[in-house]
């Protein structure tokens, strides 16, 4: 099981004395990829079909709801494939792949949510100059900067493991491939990955985070000068949603790091259950959460479910 070049495939990890279940696990991912795939479609075809939510916030909506499809995409459809038909092998090129695709749209992903925690500070904090200052074409430059910005910076990620030799287990710990589970399994000196690896997530995610919450220190710092509690409370309901999904994604980032970092000696199930998280739970809760929380695209659901119903 062991090469000069790396192995020919990996393993997916099954969940021990669950194998009989299988059927089920895979139905409730099915459930829930159908889910994410349904409510994030209608987010991209409201906002492109609603001219009133042609702005800034929805257009970053936008670019997360294409972020979440494109991520739950590379992971579930093959995770089924094992549940389902018991094929339990990924090659090596493919899981490279699929662990680039993982990194890089989750590098994608906080960035956008920085620019939606800037466009939220600058429409509470600087409302005459917002429409300014994000303009439809700044829009479009920060996505492409988000881009290139996971692209850049996890691209060595793969690149790193290709010419390590892995003579150990072929075992992964996820029924996908991530980085560091990846690392793990090699059996050479692995530290100018790991350092490298730990170094883009600091810089991208844990850089975000600082950012972001430094915005919202500043965004309460300029509801907390309204006169009217009322008017706090308005000025803060425009954030409710962006927390939201701010948590959704980091609390699942934040809790699979800690598994893989010190639960080394956790059940299985910890790790695959934490996993599962941090894929599918941004992508079905993300439309839920600006579905309820945002009057237009409620309004739009609505007039669409009417229709249907005629």
């Amino acid at each position: 099981n062991s090469s000069d070049l790396g192995p020919s495939s990996f393993i997916l990890a099954s969940i021990p004395g669950l194998e009989t279940a299988h059927l089920w696990i895979a139905s409730l991912l099915c459930s829930m990829y159908i889910l994410a795939v349904t409510g994030n479609c209608v987010v991209l075809f409201i906002v492109k079909t609603e001219p009133s939510l042609h702005a800034p916030m929805y257009f970053f909506l936008c670019m997360l709801a294409a972020i979440d499809l494109a991520l739950s995409t590379s992971t579930v459809p093959r995770t089924l494939i094992f549940y389902w038909f018991n094929s339990m092998e990924i090659s090596f090129s493919a899981c490279l792949v699929q662990m680039f695709l993982i990194h890089t749209l989750s590098a994608i992903e906080s960035t956008v949510l920085l620019a939606m925690a800037v466009d939220r500070y600058v429409a509470i904090c600087h409302p005459l100059r917002h429409a300014a200052i994000l303009t439809n074409a700044a829009t479009v430059k920060i996505g492409l900067v988000a881009m290139a910005r996971g692209v850049l910076f996890f691209l060595p990620l793969p690149l790193l493991l290709l010419p390590l030799p892995f003579c150990k287990s072929r075992v992964l710990s996820h029924s996908f491939c991530l980085h560091q589970d990846v690392m793990n399994l090699a059996c050479a000196n692995t530290t100018p990955s790991m350092v490298y690896g730990l170094t883009a997530i600091l810089l991208v995610m844990g850089l975000d985070s600082i950012l972001i919450c430094l915005s919202y220190i500043m965004i309460l710092k300029a509801v907390l000068r309204l006169a009217l509690w009322k008017e706090r409370l308005k000025a803060f309901n425009t954030c409710i949603a962006h927390i939201c999904i701010v948590l959704a994604f980091y609390v699942p980032l934040i809790g699979l790091s800690v598994v893989h970092r010190f639960g080394k000696d956790l059940a299985p199930l910890v790790h695959i259950i934490m996993g599962n998280i941090y894929i599918l739970v941004p992508s079905v809760f993300n439309p839920i959460i600006y579905g309820v929380r945002t009057k237009q695209i409620q309004r739009r659901i609505l007039n669409l479910i009417h229709i249907y119903d005629r």
